[in-house]
């Protein structure tokens, strides 16, 4: 079993409310393949919520205390993220799940690529803070693009 970033599947659970369906990825869904999951809403953020950056560093760094998420308007929601990885590591080894599939460049669930914590635009090399955590306990990431 594989689990899959809910936004993947068509699910408006982006910051801004939308979602980045593929198809496929929703496909392994509906036969029972995959479970669909957003660690954002899982740590309690609202749907829409404000778009935040990893600013200090990339979510290996958040775990050890040396960088933070923090929303556009500099609101700290950094123990959301944390909260949203943790509940998505149980559900994941609840479903004896052995690799997730996460969108590209999020602060939460970024793989290799993340957002510089700048609000520019640009991007930097890191991962999210799910992906981080994820990756300390073994799970295989992909992304959307690989």
């Amino acid at each position: 079993m594989i689990a899959i970033s809910a936004c993947l599947i068509g699910e408006n659970v982006r910051y801004d409310g939308s979602h980045k369906l593929n198809d496929t990825l929703r496909q392994l869904v509906q036969e029972d393949k995959a479970i669909a999951l957003c660690p954002e809403v899982l740590g309690g953020l609202t749907t829409p919520r404000l778009a935040a950056e990893i600013v200090g560093g990339d979510g290996f760094d958040v775990w050890s205390g040396r960088a933070k998420v923090i929303a556009t308007t500099g609101e700290d929601v950094t123990e959301a993220f944390k909260e949203g990885a943790l509940k998505t590591l149980e559900l994941l080894q609840a479903h004896q799940c052995t690799a997730m599939i996460l969108k590209s460049k999020s602060p939460s669930c970024g793989t290799s690529e993340i957002y510089d914590g700048t609000f520019s635009g640009d991007l930097k090399s890191g991962e999210g803070v799910c992906t981080a955590l994820l990756i300390q306990h073994g799970i295989t990431i992909m992304n959307e693009l690989n």
